[in-house]
């Protein structure tokens, strides 16, 4: 699938890792992001709580994560309140080093609101090329090494595991059904996805995550790709989670 997000940085060979530089040495090395999605569920006895006390709380949050943007880490929030019954909202994380998050969570968690917060799901993953070349766009890949989210109002996210089955089909197979498979999603130029890997760091392979503008057309997306080949290779793609983005973390905050 294509994402619509701007920066190419040069290709490099199919498998080639993430950040990698070309045979030449000329180019240089992308850093890896590490990227973590974390989900909160408020605890009701927060809203039995003063007016002053819950904004204070709230405050308390926002500074911590603004002290940590100012450090370099993305940060990024959407509430999920109305939405979905086991979380109220989410951060989308993304840092130079695991550390990082652990952290700025130990933070979090130490704030007044943080002390009534339940971490409900939490996904760790970082960015690398897809191994995958789009026929159509050989270059739209390179992005997947450097992403920079937070672009629209809703996204998607999901966990998402393959077959076995998967990894045991020779490259050119995969190659062939992927190609259906971006084909499908270059029909949906207005939802950008973010792939991100997990194997070996965390329960999934992959955590994907779409941005759009347009709830409908991600519903479309998602229902035309359950007819691909490489659907029928799907061993888990859920939960999945409907986000609304909010510029500010306050204004997030105060949907709660």
């Amino acid at each position: 699938m294509r994402p619509q997000s701007g920066g190419r940085p040069p290709m490099g060979r199919p498998g080639q890792s993430a950040g990698e530089t070309a045979p030449s040495g000329q180019q240089k090395k992308l850093p890896t992001q590490f990227v973590n999605f974390v989900f909160f569920k408020v605890d009701p006895a927060w809203r039995r709580l003063s007016r002053e006390e819950q904004e204070e709380g709230k405050r308390e949050y926002a500074a911590v994560v603004k002290e940590y943007q100012e450090k370099g880490v993305m940060v990024h929030s959407y509430s999920m309140v109305g939405i979905r019954s086991d979380a109220d909202f989410m951060l989308w994380r993304i840092a130079k080093n695991v550390e990082q998050f652990q952290e700025m969570m130990t933070r979090l968690l130490h704030t007044g609101l943080g002390k009534y917060l339940e971490i409900t799901y939490s996904y760790l993953s970082f960015t690398k090329r897809s191994m995958y070349v789009d026929k159509m766009d050989p270059e739209h890949q390179n992005p997947r090494v450097y992403i920079i989210p937070g672009m629209k109002k809703y996204l998607f996210i999901y966990p998402f595991i393959k077959t076995r089955d998967w990894y045991q089909l020779s490259y050119p197979a995969r190659q062939g059904m992927m190609d259906e498979h971006i084909q499908v999603g270059s029909k949906y130029p207005s939802v950008k996805l973010n792939t991100t890997y997990s194997f070996g760091i965390d329960d999934q392979e992959f955590v994907v995550a779409f941005e759009t503008d347009e709830i409908t057309d991600f519903s479309l997306l998602v229902q035309e790709l359950r007819e691909t080949e490489a659907s029928r290779y799907t061993l888990r793609d859920v939960p999945m989670f409907t986000c609304v983005h909010h510029s500010d973390v306050m204004d997030t905050l105060n949907t709660l």
